[in-house]
């Protein structure tokens, strides 16, 4: 069951953990006070932090990175300096705003997002989000994050991109049943790759009876279905363009007529749109609209494919095992099985991995654990050189990118890699090695594969 969402509940008391170790003990006593009359509670171990600090200082980012822990930071700077590029550095370190603070007066503004945080933090929480959308990873949680402050704190379109198979559908399902409004109906989703465009009209207007040949009884469309709720256009992407003109009126001022109609109507939803393609290259071509794209998307998420969130792998796999065998405890995998899980693609996303999960637990027999032999055939790791998959390259690069590597020494380490596999195929003669690279024979190959040459 969804958590209940009300904004008739009364606003309850932050607390948040206070670093003001730069100020004098004066200004620090009238800070707390300032906030203690805001509703800010001071606890020395709150999940959200405020920091006294100033942006321009030489340790700042370093200070935020210490301070940073598994909630928000607020800095508070101390100067009516703007404080610039020194800033942005400060929210890349792990700071989640900056404000400036020249007077008690900020202390509400601080309260408000305190109270914000708070807000999505409990709904972060909770377990019926926890079992909705599994995933701990620091990218996965950054998203839902997102998709609670989205469906919380706004009613802008939400327009939801990533590859197929990442939890689109599930994630538009989360930010319509977290949406506060009183007035909420259900979820209308429109599939717009399987709408005909010789009846469109009819399935986002909806038409009168007699408005064409077989519209026996009139129809209501999804904008009239919608009302009070949300609409999801799920591949949004393969609108016509000349639909999507017909469209922006609709999402523009909620107005609209019923094909064979002359009467308004209106329609109050919330709009979620989704996509796997890149609608920015749509509007290069022409192919979708540069006002619609602007329209559909007032709130933007994203969602990582499962080779950028591999740590939710284990636990994903774990939650399929547990809606396959209700009223039981999934059985424990062996650490083959777990690897094998873990370094496998997945082209289809979650979407693969579920159907990969389902396919062990359903040949697994006994109470023991799951081991090779329920791993399907066609799932097993097949005899030779294991092959690097592209996950583990991106893995090997953003890690050398963590590390400050530049792109030179990053372009060197994957030439070093090429090259060994090129002399592993010719039975280790340079010569043939590079005769097969097409290097000209008098061209030095790099020595051979280092420390840091990619996985393979």
């Amino acid at each position: 069951m969804a958590p209940e969402t009300s904004r008739s509940r009364p606003a309850a008391p932050v607390e948040a953990r206070l670093d003001a170790a730069s100020l004098p003990a004066a200004r620090t006593a009238a800070l707390q006070e300032a906030l203690a009359a805001a509703g800010v509670r001071l606890r020395p171990h709150a999940r959200n932090g405020i920091v006294v600090l100033d942006p321009r200082r030489p340790d700042a980012a370093d200070r935020v990175r210490a301070l940073a822990g598994p909630g928000r930071l607020l800095v508070l700077s101390p100067t009516e300096a703007p404080v610039g590029d020194a800033g942005w550095a400060l929210l890349r370190a792990g700071a989640s705003d900056v404000l400036a603070w020249t007077g008690d007066e900020v202390a509400p503004a601080v309260a408000g997002r305190l109270r914000r945080w708070q807000v999505v933090d409990e709904l972060l929480d909770c377990p019926y989000v926890r079992e909705f959308l599994v995933g701990d990873s620091a990218v996965w949680r950054s998203v839902l994050r997102e998709a609670v402050e989205a469906a919380r704190f706004t009613t802008a379109p939400v327009l939801i991109t990533g590859e197929s198979g990442t939890g689109k559908e599930r994630m538009a399902q989360l930010i319509h049943d977290l949406d506060p409004r009183a007035v909420k109906k259900k979820l209308v989703i429109l599939d717009c790759s399987t709408v005909v465009p010789s009846l469109s009209g009819s399935e986002f207007f909806g038409h009168d009876k007699g408005a064409f040949t077989g519209a026996s009884v009139a129809r209501a469309g999804a904008f009239e279905l919608a009302d009070g709720g949300t609409l999801f256009l799920d591949e949004v992407g393969e609108l016509p363009a000349t639909l999507q003109a017909e469209l922006l009126r609709v999402i523009q001022e909620g107005t609209y007529k019923r094909v064979g109609s002359n009467i308004w109507r209106k329609s109050a939803f919330r709009l979620i749109c989704a996509t796997n393609r890149d609608l920015t290259v749509g509007q290069a071509t022409g192919a979708f609209r540069g006002d619609f794209f602007h329209r559909i998307s007032g709130y933007t998420l994203h969602l990582p494919a499962l080779r950028e969130r591999v740590g939710d792998i284990i636990p994903l796999v774990e939650h399929f095992f547990r809606q396959a065998m209700p009223g039981h405890e999934p059985p424990p995998l062996s650490g083959a099985v777990r690897e094998l899980l873990v370094r496998r693609s997945y082209p289809g996303n979650v979407r693969d991995l579920r159907g990969l999960a389902l396919r062990i637990i359903h040949r697994h027999l006994g109470d023991g654990e799951i081991s090779i032999g329920d791993v399907p055939d066609r799932e097993r790791p097949q005899a030779g050189p294991a092959a690097t998959t592209d996950w583990e390259l991106e893995e090997w690069v953003r890690g050398r990118l963590a590390r400050g590597d530049t792109p030179e020494e990053i372009t060197a380490g994957v030439q070093e890699k090429v090259v060994r596999l090129a002399m592993l195929n010719q039975g280790g003669n340079l010569r043939l090695a590079a005769r097969s690279l097409g290097v000209p024979g008098s061209t030095p190959l790099p020595a051979g594969e280092t420390a840091g040459a990619p996985p393979g």
